[in-house]
């Protein structure tokens, strides 16, 4: 006797279209973070390592390849993020770059986009600090 399962539902990443999807939604998002005087000197001069980590730490989160953990282990956010001073306002500045990244960027359906949006507040309100 043969047995068929069905095929597992596609992940976010797969959704979206992979990795494409997430280099164009941190480009949009490093856009408003460079010229954020707020957020700006919070972030190294060359952001080309910041966008990397970002795509792939979100690749992964999202159900692609594990690129993030293999270069630089689990994720733990809040201790990589703890030397910065995210109060109130930095939380509000950077949900509102992502936010507006989310809409810019063309792939996603709008119940991934709210998917999204509300992972990124949980996020940002889990790494306040001040």
């Amino acid at each position: 006797m043969e047995i068929r399962s069905s095929p597992p539902p596609p992940t976010v990443y797969d959704a979206v279209g992979g990795r494409p999807y997430f280099e164009r939604l941190i480009d949009a998002f490093y856009e408003g973070v460079e010229s954020d005087e707020l957020l700006r000197p919070m972030y190294p001069e060359d952001l080309t390592e910041s966008r990397v980590n970002m795509v792939d730490f979100l690749g992964q989160y999202w159900g692609g390849p594990t690129a993030y953990s293999d270069r630089k282990g689990h994720p733990r956010l809040r201790m990589r993020h703890a030397h910065f001073p995210v109060d109130d306002a930095a939380r509000k500045a950077w949900l509102t770059h992502m936010g507006a990244a989310i809409v810019a960027t063309e792939g996603a359906s709008e119940e991934i986009k709210a998917t999204m949006n509300d992972y990124f507040a949980m996020a940002a309100n889990h790494l306040l600090n001040r």
